[in-house]
């Protein structure tokens, strides 16, 4: 045990593997079992006290204070089972939902007329007990519903046995079982208040959430999680693509410090542009009309949507399209005798004869385009493409383009003044207070956003070249006329320009006049490369592999530093593939960069990311370059950002990629290394971070950076490490605690150390519904405004940041939930080291939203995520070492970062 955790056989206390160790499965006994005897299960800590320093300023959050009038009142909650006549489990929600309205108006005497929430799945809610614990109903259905999922039901829609499928409103009979399961008391919310933390606050808190969903429901709303829309078009906003954003609001109950309350926020969602169908798939294709269509591409996107047609008005699920157009589609139609009965002869029609002759319907330019198919897969039943309309509020979850996404930004943006009308409108018109089931637990809310009490804390004074020390300004400052702090000199360099927009030596010219200003002395490009305009007929792939080898053929060594010109702006195919050859295969540091105006703060922007890049530094932190940090200065530190980004949506073959970064150069805390690791698909927690060898190494990312540290650091091991955790929600906080935190503490005794060092864990939250106003005006909060008091909870240590001016829209703060402090920060150092973290990005010359090194990781993964094409994964699959396995799913691994590179801040 002494060998692997305690100081060595050497008697070394420096972080390096042990020279010589036993078994992997003594060295995982060994070190499971000393935890296991010595560490208790953790739990989030309780707050400590409350912060005091910074100007204090009045504010209004999006809370909306709740009173409990009747805290002795129960839910009781039932389980419910639905099954149909052939007696399959009803499992779609907006049909359970329809089902259960009808029980309540046919049984509504059998329940005492006592009203429920049900949650669309197998749970309903009372106030009080019903009469009886087990109750048994037979629900009948006219097949109006059916329709939706492609069951013919009107007599304009044709089969392909030949007969008319008559409008008929066939009754479908479904069981509910409903039983009871459990007691859920209100009493809990208000103890919460108290600060106690009641095991069934959750429980009461997700039964109040539920009753909110159900008023959405009955109001005909798009549910997602806790937000609902209104199918209003004024609510609607085209983005392109045949996808629009539909505007809405978003509302839960929340135990706070303040007592309970309901947070309202704006929402957005994306939705399939509603109208005719025709007009949808020359927006998704970008086709100038109809002829343009590919209709092979059609089908595919179709697909499941649901269509109302003109001439009936009755609902379908899209299953496929015709082979042929509308004008050539024939079909077997039966012979209909003077009696009005069909003779079992048949003809051959076509679907637009049959529409125009028989139905007396126009049908014009769709009679030469595929019809739609709303049948089963070996009966098809087809209409003609014009008679069909997208219905509205159709959720669209696949990813968006760039151009769509700035779309989404810029028309969900409102000011602060706003946003907060909207809300409080919304507050008022939903009348929550009316509800029968909140007013039989006695809650009423008031309709006033919620007052709290901010503080607007100083901004850190940061030191650049020449010894100048400036304070920024709300949040901002300039390098105007400024010197970098610590400049690097670019000697041997190349531009390489896949664009035919730019002229690079113009730009290469720029850059040199610009870095002059600014300490950087740049010589002139060894060469400018442009892309041969018949490599442009290639994939990007290719493209990318073309222009490399007339780089190699060109140098006859590494270019120190290669700047490449893209032809798009984000999200360019030639991206990745570009990065991946110059860090991975070839060690180069590179910049990207597509202007579209090229100004001398663009100019100085691209030189901060190359400067960080190639090792130099552009600004610290006055109290850093002094070594002043309190609670860091004395004690070696290591400040860490975790972050998981999962496989973009309609992807769920895509692993997640796992990334950390770890400060370096102890005492500063500016710059960092990243590891960055593929895991299984939509795994939150990170799964690399300690991994024993066969050989008593670890080959985790955890000791990768525990070693960066110790090489940079004069041989420091750090004895404190702050850990920023983003992404996990409150579910996943003693996940984070009790295994990550865990595989963190292995990690490092492994490496020679028996005892661990102290941790603070942060976890850092952007996606919440959170927002302040400001009490006295129209404005945006102050940049460095914290608030601990109010909205937050009545018993973890939690607190919300605006770091960010918020120059456009409205302000989202910071969330953190801290978990863990074996330091020992008092409420204002820790607030304090927050605000200064969110200063020392390298990257541009305002302060980020979130912490840098949570910023940094979640850079780190996205651009490396970028490296493998995993649409192209079978062709690699056979490739040594591509590919790893967690339990039986192989993940694809990250290609390997070439050591040049590995330690610097790639990701900048």
């Amino acid at each position: 045990m002494e060998t692997v955790n305690g100081e060595g056989a050497n008697g070394s206390s420096c972080l390096s593997p042990p020279t010589s160790a036993p078994s992997p499965e003594v060295i995982q006994l060994d070190v499971e079992s000393d935890h296991e005897a010595n560490t208790p299960n953790r739990s989030v800590i309780s707050r400590p006290g409350f912060g005091s320093n910074g100007r204090h300023i009045s504010l209004l959050a999006n809370h909306f204070k709740v009173f409990v009038n009747n805290p002795d009142a129960i839910f009781y909650q039932y389980n419910v089972s639905i099954t149909s006549e052939d007696n399959i489990v009803i499992e779609n929600k907006v049909l359970g939902r329809k089902i259960l309205d009808k029980l309540y108006q046919t049984y509504s005497s059998e329940l005492s007329g006592k009203k429920f929430a049900y949650d669309g799945e197998k749970s309903l809610y009372t106030v009080g007990p019903l009469s009886k614990n087990k109750y048994e109903f037979t629900i009948v259905l006219e097949d109006s519903y059916a329709n939706r999922c492609g069951s013919p039901a009107d007599d304009g829609i044709l089969s392909e046995s030949g007969k008319r499928v008559k409008r008929s409103l066939q009754e479908k009979s479904f069981k509910v079982e409903i039983s009871y399961a459990k007691e859920i008391p209100l009493k809990p919310v208000s103890l919460a208040v108290q600060g106690f933390e009641p095991e069934k606050l959750q429980d009461a808190i997700r039964v109040l959430d539920i009753i909110l969903r159900q008023q959405a429901a009955q109001r005909g709303c798009l549910l997602v999680r806790q937000s609902f829309f209104h199918d209003d078009s004024r609510n609607f906003s085209d983005v392109g693509g045949g996808v629009t954003v539909c505007s809405g609001f978003y509302s839960s109950f929340r135990s706070t410090h303040g007592g309970l309350s309901l947070n309202m926020d704006v929402s957005s969602t994306m939705i399939l542009t509603p109208g005719p169908v025709i007009d949808f798939l020359k927006s998704n294709q970008n086709a100038r009309d109809a002829r343009s269509i590919d209709w092979l591409k059609a089908k595919k996107t179709l697909k499941n949507m649901r269509i109302k047609t003109t001439h009936s008005n009755w609902t379908f699920r899209i299953t496929g399209m015709s082979e042929k157009p509308c004008n050539q589609q024939l079909f077997p139609l039966r012979v209909k005798k003077d009696n009005g009965t069909y003779d079992d002869q048949t003809i051959n029609i076509t679907v637009l004869d049959y529409f125009t002759k028989h139905r007396k319907i126009e049908v014009t330019y769709s009679a030469y385009l595929p019809c739609i198919d709303v049948g089963k897969p070996n009966k098809p039943t087809y209409l003609p493409l014009e008679l069909c309309s997208l219905v509205s509020l159709q959720r669209y979850t696949k990813a968006l383009s760039t151009l769509q996404r700035a779309s989404v930004v810029e028309k969900s943006r409102q000011k602060p003044q706003e946003k907060m009308q909207a809300i409080t409108n919304a507050m008022k018109n939903y009348h929550y207070d009316d509800d029968p089931l909140l007013s039989s637990c006695g809650i009423s809310i008031e309709k006033q956003l919620a007052q709290v009490e901010g503080r607007v804390l100083e901004p850190p004074k940061l030191k650049v070249g020449n010894g100048e020390e400036f304070s920024p300004s709300n949040g901002r400052w300039s390098f105007k006329n400024k010197k970098l702090y610590s400049p690097t000199k670019i000697e041997f360099w190349a531009v390489v320009n896949f664009s035919t927009k730019f002229d690079a030596s113009y730009l290469s010219r720029e850059l040199i006049d610009c870095g002059m200003n600014k300490g950087i002395i740049i010589n002139r490009p060894f060469s400018l490369m442009e892309e041969d305009p018949h490599n442009r007929k290639y994939g990007p792939v290719v493209r990318v592999e073309k222009m490399f080898d007339h780089i190699l053929a060109k140098f006859t060594r590494a270019p120190q530093f290669l700047l490449c010109i893209l032809p798009e702006k984000k999200n360019c195919d030639l991206y990745g593939p570009w990065k991946k050859l110059c860090l991975s295969d070839h060690g180069i540091p590179t910049q990207c960069m597509c202007p579209l105006k090229v100004t001398d703060q663009y100019l100085t922007n691209l030189l901060l990311k190359i400067n960080s890049k190639l090792g130099g530094i552009n600004s610290l932190l006055s109290i850093e370059q002094s070594s002043r940090i309190p609670l860091i200065h004395d004690t070696p530190t290591m400040i860490m950002g975790m972050d998981v980004s999962h496989g973009s949506p309609g992807r769920p073959d895509l692993p997640s990629i796992a990334a950390i970064v770890g400060s370096q150069s102890w005492p500063l805390i500016s710059r960092y290394k990243a590891c960055v690791r593929t895991q299984s698909s939509k795994v939150e927690m990170i799964q690399g971070l300690f991994e024993p060898q066969e050989d008593g190494t670890d080959n985790g990312m955890m000791s990768e950076l525990l070693l960066e540290f110790y090489r940079t650091s004069n041989k420091r091991k750090p004895t404190q490490i702050i850990v920023f955790r983003d992404g996990v929600s409150e579910s996943q906080f003693n996940q984070v605690l009790n295994y990550e935190l865990d595989q963190m503490i292995k990690a490092y005794q492994l490496l020679g150390e028996a005892d661990a060092p102290k941790f603070t864990v942060i976890v850092a939250q952007k996606r919440h519904h959170t927002k302040f106003f400001r009490a006295n005006g129209p404005e945006n909060v102050p940049s460095g405004t914290v608030v601990d008091n109010n909205v937050v909870h009545p018993r973890n240590y939690d607190f919300y940041m605006c770091t960010q001016p918020g120059l456009i829209g409205t302000s989202r703060p910071a969330h953190y939930h801290v978990l863990l402090d074996e330091i020992g920060f008092s409420p204002d150092a820790l607030q304090n080291l927050i605000l200064t973290l969110s200063y020392v990005s390298q990257r541009g010359s305002a302060a980020t939203s979130i912490v840098a090194p949570v910023s940094y990781a979640h850079l780190a993964a996205r651009q490396m995520g970028q490296f493998i094409k995993f649409e192209d994964l079978n062709e690699t699959a056979s490739e040594k070492d591509s590919f790893t396995s967690v339990g039986s799913i192989p993940v694809p691994k990250l290609p390997k970062l070439d050591e040049d590179v590995e330690d610097s801040m790639f990701f900048c």
